[in-house]
């Protein structure tokens, strides 16, 4: 069994957990931003394909003791790098955490890691100098309380990158952090969904995945494949099994609308996208069934009304950051609470960084949640129905 350590945003730890645990995997602890779990060599494929909240998944090579260099560099040392790396490989330690350690230096410390790798592959492979343009494989350090925790990228490019956007909007929402939110809500595929200010239509596009069972990495490459360790045809086969998966029996009635006709255009191009990635899953297994894909219009959210009795309005309107300036993003959460009129038996969602939102759009949540949303400390505002 190998021990793995998925990361996500600092307040997702939880619904990450809960993801993993039912891919089957048992849970190993956590910290803030970061879910450890074990698995067997399938999960390094499985969670990369799979987890829809997890910003990346790392291999963790070790876990020692660490109090001073030496530590640090013998323990490094004792890890078997050559079974990992092809001999074109160009190590990289990326990012090193430290937190209440002897050793501080996050500088002296990546040289120190990177050292012992370089040093017990030439020692292995009998060579003096590693190559400087070869393969790229990125391993991070955490050295807490004087244990260090070395971990190898399996991701490569953040899963929040799914490869389905090819056109984006001004400070867009995470895929991750939309899949984050989808959670938050306890939305169900039975249940309608609309995004007021869809933008590049990030929400709606995560609910469409999610409500048709579609894991939301087939589309796209990993950095384990690039490692020694990959096994093609076991990452196919898991692949397809996964693919298998999707269900296209679903009624599902998800849609979104935004003023910005330019938006609602690039929403329309990414859902697409994305739904062409499920096609091309199924069409592995020998399938040519479709997802059924989103409906998007272009309207101001004062103009809207209640399709359906009862669901779910999720949204993040748009805030200072985005709209340049924090007066006028208040004057619009002003002008907001129309919708709680508009869909008067509906749950609601909204997530934003201003502090002031309950204030300006006049009604209390009945449940707030931190999410770190990339740089930002945003808040999920949560209104239960009537």
């Amino acid at each position: 069994m190998n021990t793995y350590v998925a990361l996500c945003a600092v307040g997702a730890e939880k619904i990450l957990g809960n993801e993993i645990k039912l891919l089957g995997y048992k849970l190993d602890g956590n910290a803030p931003g970061r879910v450890s779990f074990t698995g067997d060599d399938d999960a390094l494929y499985r969670a990369n394909y799979c987890l829809r909240t997890s910003d990346r998944v790392y291999l963790q090579m070790a876990k020692y003791k660490a109090s001073d260099f030496d530590e640090l560099f013998d323990g490094c040392y004792d890890i078997d790098w050559q079974d990992y790396f092809k001999k074109n490989v160009r190590v990289v330690v990326d990012k090193v955490r430290c937190h209440k350690s002897k050793l501080s230096s996050e500088h002296s410390i990546q040289g120190i890691i990177q050292k012992s790798i370089y040093k017990k592959l030439g020692d292995k492979w009998n060579i003096t100098t590693l190559p400087e343009k070869g393969e790229e494989c990125t391993v991070r350090v955490y050295l807490e309380e004087n244990t260090a925790y070395i971990l190898l990228d399996t991701s490569g490019e953040a899963l929040h990158i799914r490869g389905y956007r090819t056109a984006g909007v001004l400070a867009p929402l995470r895929e991750t952090t939309a899949a984050i939110l989808l959670q938050e809500m306890l939305w169900k595929r039975k249940i309608p969904l609309h995004d007021p200010f869809c933008g590049s239509g990030t929400i709606v596009t995560e609910a469409v995945l999610y409500a048709h069972n579609v894991a939301p990495g087939l589309g796209r490459h990993f950095a384990y494949e690039n490692l020694a360790i990959y096994n093609q045809n076991k990452a196919l086969e898991i692949k397809k099994a996964e693919a298998a998966k999707i269900r296209t029996d679903v009624l599902c009635r998800i849609t979104g609308s935004d003023i910005d006709k330019t938006a609602v255009e690039k929403a329309r191009l990414n859902a697409e996208h994305a739904c062409v990635m499920a096609g091309r899953a199924l069409q592995m297994i020998g399938s040519d069934a479709k997802i059924e894909r989103p409906d998007f219009m272009e309207s101001n959210f004062s103009d809207l009304k209640a399709p359906y009795d009862e669901g779910l309005l999720l949204c993040n309107p748009p805030y200072g950051e985005r709209l340049g300036d924090t007066q006028q993003a208040e004057e619009l959460y002003k002008s907001m609470g129309s919708l709680f009129t508009d869909f008067p038996n509906w749950k609601m969602g909204f997530i934003t960084s201003q502090k002031s939102f309950q204030k300006c759009i006049g009604k209390y949540a009945n449940a707030l949640k931190s999410i770190k949303a990339g740089k930002l400390d945003t808040t999920l505002y949560i209104y239960e129905k009537k």
